[in-house]
């Protein structure tokens, strides 16, 4: 995985890793996204299952939480699940 503009994460910790989410957004032309756009879930099925394009969910694979250069907390980008 190409690591370029991403915050590292932790080898030690748990809080900054990859993770299965359903991820809101109108467009899917960012990388990054607010916490509160991004529902984590357990598995890569039950993000592909709670994705609904209509809605403007997708499922995908994200890294974080981090905090951004402005204190929000964000998530960002590994790779979409849905085409």
């Amino acid at each position: 995985m190409k690591m370029q503009g991403f915050i590292p994460q932790d080898p030690q910790g748990q809080v900054s890793k990859v993770r299965y989410a359903v991820v809101y957004v109108p467009r899917r032309n960012r990388n990054r996204f607010a916490a509160s756009c991004v529902t984590v879930v357990e598995t890569e099925q039950a993000a592909r299952d709670g994705a609904d394009s209509s809605k403007k969910l997708y499922a995908a694979k994200v890294m974080g939480p981090s905090k951004s250069s402005e204190g929000q907390s964000i998530y960002y980008l590994a790779e979409w699940l849905t085409r």
